[in-house]
């Protein structure tokens, strides 16, 4: 009785071992292409927008600096009892500055793709 099903069954734990290596091979690659690469992708740019934003605070505090040391140097109406204006002044020129920044993000590209919902729906 086993000789009538062998010529069924011959060959067949090779060809079973060679579909599963095929088949974890390919869900490996399927795998690192779906998580592993986006990650590194995204890594990528995370370090460049922190690099990125780095530079550009560290500019824009140097230009404040420049602006008290103006304010605070070259006018001279600004001595005695006045002379906390100048720090006054860069203060809201950096709150200014911070709330143009805070307005920008909220109010970016991402917000005019965003679809609009309409009355109708509601």
């Amino acid at each position: 009785m086993a000789s009538r099903w062998s010529r069924f069954t011959r060959g067949a734990p090779s060809r079973l071992l060679g579909h599963t290596r095929d088949t974890t091979t390919l869900l490996r690659d399927y795998l690192l292409q779906e998580t592993v690469d986006p990650i590194r992708t995204l890594g990528r740019y995370v370090v460049a927008g922190t690099l990125g934003s780095f530079f550009v605070g560290m500019g824009a505090l140097m230009l404040l600096v420049g602006l008290l040391r103006l304010l605070q140097g070259e006018t001279g109406a600004f001595s005695g009892n006045l002379s906390w204006i100048p720090y006054l002044i860069v203060s809201a020129v950096a709150a200014a500055v911070i709330a143009l920044t805070v307005l920008r993000i909220v109010t970016g590209p991402a917000r005019r793709r965003r679809p609009v919902a309409s009355k109708e729906a509601s």
